[in-house]
C-alpha cells in the first residue's frame, strides 16, 4: 500500500509530498506525474514516480494499486476538470483503492459560484463511485492575493469588487500540512472538512496591513463588477479566468469564503498561519 499524490509537482503537490516524507517512510510514497523529469529529486530520494496524465485513461489504469491512499489534486483546467477527474476516480476505482482524498472548494454544495461548479460535480462522482473518500474542501490560499502584491504597490490599491466581503484564506503549505494528516492517520474516511484560515479578513483590512508592512499608502480599491473585469483583463487576464474571479469576489461579497469551521486548525494541530505573515513573506 503506498500514499499517492496526483498533480505532485504542483504547488500544493510539491507541499503535500514534503509533508509527507516527514511523517513517513520515501518507500511508502508514490506520486502520480505527467513528466517524470520533473519528479527526478523525489525519485532520488526514495518515491516511486508513476508517469500518468488525467486525459490519458490507459495510462491512469496502471496508476493505482489495490489498498493505495490517494489523493486528487483537482486540476486546473477549467472546464475539462469533471472529465479529467473522472478518469482519475475510475482507475481508483478499478484499482481497488483504499481511500481517495479529494480537493475541493469550501462550502461543497453550498459553494455556488463558478469557481466551485467543477468541485461539486467531482464531489458527486466520487460519492457515486463507493469508494472510501475524505473531501478537503480548501478555502482560499493567501497565496492567491500575496502573488498579486507587485501589482498593488505599483497602483498603491488592492483593486477587488467583494464588497465588505470577508476571506478566511490559509497558506497553502496549511493546507498541505491538513493533506498529509488525513492520508497517514485514522478515521477519516467518508469525512468532510471544511478547510479554511482561524481568521477572516476584509480588503480593508489587507490592504491596511500590506500597507504598514511595506510603507506604502495601499488603499482598498472596491469597484463594480464590469468595472473589475475590465482591470483584470485590461491587465492580460484571458477574459474567461478574469469573469471566474469576478465572480468568486460576488461569492465573497455573499460570504462564501469567509466560514471559519476550525477544521484546518484541528486538523493540523496548529493555528492557521496569518495573512500578515504571507504578506512579510511575500514582500521579503
Amino acid at each position: 500500500m503506498s500514499i499517492v499524490v496526483t498533480g505532485a509537482t504542483g504547488a500544493l503537490g510539491r507541499l503535500v509530498v514534503g509533508e509527507l516524507l516527514d511523517r513517513v517512510p520515501a518507500d511508502r510514497v508514490a506520486v502520480v506525474v505527467r513528466d517524470a523529469a520533473k519528479a527526478a529529486a523525489l525519485a532520488a530520494r526514495g518515491v516511486e514516480v508513476r508517469v500518468a496524465d488525467y486525459d490519458d485513461p490507459a495510462a491512469l489504469a496502471a496508476a493505482f494499486r489495490a489498498g493505495d491512499r490517494v489523493l486528487l489534486i483537482s486540476g486546473n483546467e477549467f472546464g475539462r476538470r469533471v472529465a479529467q477527474h473522472t478518469a482519475v476516480l475510475e482507475a481508483a476505482q478499478a484499482a481497488g483503492v483504499a481511500q481517495l482524498a479529494y480537493t475541493g472548494a469550501l462550502g461543497g454544495p453550498e459553494a455556488d459560484f463558478d469557481l466551485a461548479a467543477e468541485h461539486r460535480a467531482t464531489e458527486r462522482a466520487v460519492l457515486d463511485s463507493g469508494i472510501p473518500y475524505t473531501f478537503l474542501r480548501n478555502g482560499w490560499y493567501h497565496e492567491n492575493y500575496t502573488r498579486e502584491l507587485p501589482a498593488v504597490l505599483e497602483r498603491g490599491a488592492v483593486v477587488a469588487s467583494a464588497g465588505e466581503g470577508r476571506v478566511a484564506s490559509a497558506a497553502r503549505a496549511d493546507y498541505a500540512a491538513a493533506a498529509a494528516v488525513v492520508l497517514t492517520g485514522e478515521g477519516h474516511l467518508n469525512q468532510v472538512y471544511e478547510l479554511s484560515g482561524d481568521t477572516a479578513w476584509s480588503f480593508a483590512e489587507y490592504a491596511a496591513e500590506v500597507s504598514a508592512q511595506s510603507g506604502k499608502e495601499v488603499v482598498y480599491e472596491a469597484v463594480p463588477a464590469q468595472q473589475h473585469l475590465a482591470i483584470l483583463t485590461a491587465a492580460g487576464m484571458p477574459e474567461g479566468f478574469a469573469a471566474i474571479m469576478v465572480d468568486v469576489d460576488a461569492a465573497i461579497a455573499r460570504g462564501r469564503l469567509a466560514g471559519t469551521s476550525g477544521d484546518l486548525s484541528r486538523l493540523t494541530g496548529r493555528p492557521t498561519t496569518p495573512v500578515s505573515e504571507a504578506i512579510a513573506a511575500a514582500l521579503a
